[in-house]
């Protein structure tokens, strides 16, 4: 079950269930991951639709023209992929590489934040449904 995200002035709180098909699979083995064009330092929050945590490193980014930013954590960020909520707070209009998120704990009706970790750089990718091989 996914949750809208609700925006606060200056911070954005994204929250989705902890569902898991295994430790071995990932949301993205029924995708083709394709890169598309330079790695960007920052993306407008404004645009950000939505967020999808697919692990501990990795958030995707769904901007509202459609466009997906994959940001790939330079360090793991524990508990990210299994709470798959974060937090975290600009000054500006837009989200970089420089700037902080907090996982978010939601445990017994209370949202706790966690650890904080560094975002990485902003690739636009395209995300193309792998065909069923049969056999």
């Amino acid at each position: 079950m996914k949750l809208l995200a609700p925006i606060l002035i200056g911070s954005i709180i994204t929250m989705g269930g902890a569902a898991y098909a295994g430790k071995n699979s990932s949301k993205d083995d029924k995708y083709i991951i394709e890169k598309v064009g330079e790695p960007k330092t920052c993306i407008n929050r404004s645009q950000i639709r939505d967020t999808d945590v697919i692990d501990d490193q990795t958030i995707d980014f769904r901007m509202r023209g459609g466009d997906i930013y994959r940001n790939k954590l330079p360090n793991k960020c524990s508990g990210l992929g299994f709470e798959e909520a974060f937090s975290y707070r600009t000054s500006t209009n837009r989200l970089c590489n420089v700037d902080i998120i907090r996982v978010l704990d939601h445990t017994a009706g209370r949202i706790d934040t966690r650890g904080a970790c560094g975002l990485g750089k902003f690739q636009e990718i395209t995300k193309t449904k792998r065909e069923k091989t049969e056999g």
